[in-house]
């Protein structure tokens, strides 16, 4: 490995770096694709500030994402990464990039449909219908209001029987 200084100018190449790092509990996405990616900063001194905003305030995947964005930067040279949180604004499931989505759906996660409550939640939103990420079938129930994850519910579709993960819209 080798240890470099990297001056502001490198920001980008960092970013880059950050943005492939895997989401450790929907693997299938980076950070950028999940939109927990806020930005990425370089000093004068060589430290990279990376900030992200987690899914959710109690979201146990932190440490390890935290972890893995250290260890990226540092296999390219970077030794001097801090990397933070920022829970203002909120995350939203509008921040999930449209590659993100179809991601999470190739791999029979349904994604969140509809848009995130806008304006400090003035609007509430209404999910109809869930599509079957198997078989695209609207014929479908939610069995749980929680998946494999806090931030999925588990769903179960009547066309094709298969169980599956839809990301809550937030």
């Amino acid at each position: 490995m080798v240890t470099r200084v990297p001056d502001p100018r490198s920001a980008e190449e960092a970013r880059g770096i950050a943005a492939e790092v895997r989401d450790p509990e929907l693997p299938m996405v980076n950070l950028a694709d999940l939109g927990i990616l806020r930005r990425v900063e370089c000093d004068a001194a060589g430290t990279v500030t990376v900030t992200v905003t987690p899914t959710y305030a109690g979201c146990p995947a932190m440490d390890a994402i935290r972890d893995d964005i250290r260890a990226a930067l540092a296999e390219h040279g970077y030794t001097s990464v801090e990397v933070r949180t920022e829970l203002t604004p909120a995350w939203s499931t509008d921040r999930i990039t449209p590659e993100g989505r179809r991601k999470l759906a190739e791999h029979g996660i349904a994604p969140p449909t509809g848009a995130a409550p806008a304006g400090g939640g003035r609007r509430v939103g209404v999910e109809l219908s869930v599509r079957c990420p198997h078989c695209g079938s609207l014929d479908t129930r939610e069995v749980s209001r929680f998946g494999s994850t806090a931030c999925k519910a588990l769903y179960s579709c009547g066309s094709c029987r298969e169980p599956f993960d839809h990301v809550k819209p937030l």
